[in-house]
């Protein structure tokens, strides 16, 4: 690649953030218009994209990036494949429409600039992440994606249950990410390799790595978590607090697929695991049917369709752990005849809302001639998504159960699972399409109105090309289907699979599929009351769990807040002291650093007066009747280290040590002297025979890991690097100076910050004057103040 086609992709990729950048002031400047404005960036990043189809459709990748942390080995870096390239097309061609629609359906008001800023951050996160290379640029537009769906989920932060939304949303899945985190950082330490693209160059070096098991089991659930798998499903629903273009854009086109783009991409390293091909059916299944079943229960639109999200979610974890050809063909149709289909479905249910004032499937009716055009997008939607020809979802579900229909027992399984939930789904998709349309108009709603064009052309336009899809499907298998398998399957794989009469197992479970899901529309009814009577009868779900999960967290930290930090500094000390003696021993027995016989280094006369010297300060302090005898002698210590100084040859360092400890005893002597003390230590033996104990174990550790330390090999390179850079580099020949002004600046800039603070806090507590017990002041001072009159 050249720098220009360089350049490029990175504008490709920057052009969300420079959207979000510009859309307050181009809501506040062009109003409507600023939202067509807006839906330029990502269009804008489409064309560049598809400049490169050429290469993509070659199964060439593209590498761009640059070095980031290069101490690290952490690079800017992505890839631009088949795989991350259907992606990125859905992230930036849906995200433009609903950019669109997001401007005829937010109300007018100073909050529009700032959603549509959200919305083109969440766009450039989630571009990031389909498009990074490098493991940790991976995370980082992974952790992004949970930030700015917060932001859009808990949008209408005045309600409850959207800031209840939102939260539950941000610690499912940023739970998920800290395990996506700690699985990336595994298999960059276990394998060497820091890039999808390495890793897929060499995928039996995570095979055969011993962290293998654990890695994946990570990286699976942080794949969970992001893409709702149960029992993690629950912040899905939830997330439908947010307004309908949130909905229609993260939860059924994109944020939801971050998890699938994640297996995917992880299938050809993984997918021929026993891990793998038993964990995802399971998983997949069990969301598949549950999801369906949920879906059915609802009433409202938007449930409706999130629970269906669910649903479909599962089934292409099912597929990926299936692993066949068939299986991974059928999850890429599935994949895109989803995106279209329930964002367009999404976008309609949004209509729904604004024309007819609300989105319970059973006050809604008749409507048909009232928004004629939203329910011709709602029919449209709804055949994908129940998999009726001549949609594109038509041949996705074909695909989909060609590759269940096997022989054997998990064949059979997978196949169950896929024709009830398929049913299910389609009995929704009825339901959204036809209950609100069709019938007498309710007498509530003779004020129904077809919405803005605005607000109908997004989901129109998606309801087309899932038709124009399957009639033309070489076309897009020729620029999605096909570049996008082979990276999931390793290997060259064409799909081929066109509108007509494809008799065999798939199309005989298609039938049955169509008739179970009508069925089920008949008795919608009859089945919402029996689910909802099964599910009253259980009592317990996933979300109520996760209620009661943070409520016992919160409950956790109050409790060991109030016994860690009750208010007492001798406490704090304590626990301090203790965590410290506990560090040092544990370091000493685990690593056998604890000699036998501690070997004492030999001494000169000296040198054993000034041990007689700090000896003698430690009696003193430790037996000394006042507390300003104790404080005084508590310098003989530091003294004696200034002493030491000076006799091996460092008389700046004696100097400055000199000069700290005089000031520490003034300031601590001037200190107490003023607050109201007892002049000596009266606690009783029980207290102070613990805290001695504590003490002596320190002095002992710490002299036994000096020991330790000073009987090993001296190293030499860090003093011969001063030594040789100190007067080369810092231009001064006193080393001790040179380390603390210029090698160790900021820790010298900290520390003297640190002695800044301690002194403001000191001249407060030498400013508190001495109150008497009830907290008045002392007659004789309220005088001096002319609080008091003689």
């Amino acid at each position: 690649m050249d720098h220009l086609s360089d350049g490029l992709l990175f504008l490709a990729l920057a052009l969300p953030f420079l959207g979000a950048l510009v859309a307050p002031l181009s809501i506040i400047l062009l109003d409507r218009l600023g939202s067509v404005f807006l839906a330029l960036f990502p269009i804008g990043g489409l064309a560049i994209l598809f400049q490169q189809s050429a290469q993509v459709q070659a199964r060439v990748p593209i590498l761009f990036g640059f070095d980031w942390v290069p101490s690290f080995g952490v690079r800017f870096a992505f890839r631009l494949d088949g795989l991350s390239f259907g992606f990125a097309f859905l992230i930036l061609f849906i995200g433009a429409l609903v950019v669109l629609y997001s401007g005829g359906y937010m109300p007018r008001g100073s909050k529009r600039g700032r959603f549509h800023a959200f919305i083109l951050l969440f766009m450039g996160s989630m571009l990031g992440l389909v498009l990074a290379d490098d493991l940790i640029t991976l995370f980082i537009f992974w952790e992004l994606t949970s930030i700015t769906s917060f932001l859009l989920i808990g949008f209408d932060h005045e309600r409850e249950a959207a800031r209840r939304g939102a939260v539950q949303a941000l610690v499912v899945t940023g739970g998920g990410g800290l395990a996506l985190l700690a699985g990336l950082l595994m298999i960059r330490e276990g394998t060497g390799l820091s890039s999808l693209s390495l890793l897929l160059d060499a995928p039996d070096a995570f095979r055969t790595s011993g962290i293998f098991v654990p890695a994946l089991l990570l990286v699976l659930l942080g794949a969970f978590t992001k893409s709702a798998q149960m029992p993690f499903h629950v912040w899905l629903p939830n997330a439908m607090e947010a307004p309908t273009p949130v909905s229609a854009y993260l939860h059924s086109a994109t944020m939801v697929k971050a998890g699938i783009y994640l297996l995917m991409r992880m299938f050809p390293m993984v997918g021929d695991s026993v891990i793998w091909a038993t964990v995802l059916p399971l998983f997949g299944g069990v969301t598949l049917v549950v999801g369906a079943v949920l879906a059915l229960r609802q009433s409202d639109i938007k449930l409706m369709l999130a629970y269906t999200t669910v649903a479909s979610l599962g089934l292409l974890v099912m597929l990926l752990g299936i692993g066949s050809e068939l299986a991974i063909e059928a999850a890429v149709l599935y994949l895109f005849a989803h995106s279209l289909a329930k964002a367009c479905l999404f976008m309609v249910a949004g209509s729904i809302d604004h024309g007819a004032g609300t989105r319970d499937i059973r006050a809604l009716g008749g409507l048909r001639l009232k928004m004629p055009v939203t329910f011709a997008a709602a029919i449209l939607g709804a055949a994908a998504m129940g998999g009726l020809p001549p949609l594109f979802g038509f041949l996705a579900k074909e695909e989909v159960y060609a590759a269940t229909a096997t022989a054997d027992l998990r064949g059979v399984l997978t196949t169950i699972a896929a024709v009830a939930g398929n049913a299910l789904m389609f009995a929704v998709a009825l339901l959204v399409a036809l209950k609100p349309f069709l019938g007498p108009l309710p007498s509530g709603m003779r004020r129904a109105h077809e919405t803005s064009p605005m607000i109908w052309f997004g989901p129109l336009l998606l309801g087309v090309i899932g038709l124009l899809a399957a009639i033309f499907s070489q076309t897009t298998h020729k620029f999605i289907s096909n570049p996008m398998s082979p990276p999931a399957l390793d290997g060259a794989l064409a799909v081929d699979i066109a509108l007509g009469f494809h008799w065999g197992p798939a199309l005989i479970l298609s039938i049955l599929t169509v008739a179970l899901g009508v069925v089920l529309f008949l008795r919608a009814q009859r089945m919402r009351s029996g689910i909802a009577a099964l599910l009253a009868r259980i009592g317990w779900g996933p979300d109520k769990g996760f209620d009661q999960a943070l409520r016992g967290l919160v409950a956790i930290a109050w409790h060991i807040t109030n016994r860690l930090q009750p208010g007492r500094l001798d406490i704090y000390m304590r626990v301090t002291f203790g965590v410290i003696v506990a560090t040092v021993w544990i370091t000493l027995v685990w690593t056998r650093s604890l000699p036998a016989v501690p070997e004492f280094p030999r001494l000169f006369f000296y040198e054993w007066a000034i041990i007689g010297i700090v000896i003698l300060g430690i009696l003193v302090v430790a037996f000394s009747a006042s507390r300003l005898t104790a404080i005084v002698s508590l310098g003989i210590q530091g003294l004696a280290v200034a002493l030491l100084f000076m006799l091996l040859g460092a008389p700046d360092l004696s100097f400055t040590q000199f000069m700290v400890e005089i000031l520490s005893v003034s300031i601590l002597a001037l200190v107490m002297t003023r607050l109201r003390l007892m002049p000596a230590d009266r606690r009783p033996w029980s207290k102070i025979v613990p805290e001695a104990g504590l003490a002596a174990a320190g002095g002992i550790g710490f002299g036994l890991l000096l020991l330790a330390v000073t009987q090993r090999p001296f190293d030499t390179k860090l003093a011969e690097f001063y030594e040789t850079y100190s007067y080369t580099i810092a231009h001064g020949r006193n080393v001790v100076n040179v380390i603390l002004v210029d090698f160790r600046g900021v820790d010298t800039w900290g520390e003297i910050a640190v002695v800044l603070t301690t002194g403001a806090a000191i001249l407060a507590l030498v400013r508190i004057r001495a109150t008497k017990p009830d907290g008045r002041h002392s007659r004789k001072r309220r005088r001096r103040s002319g609080e008091l009159h003689p």
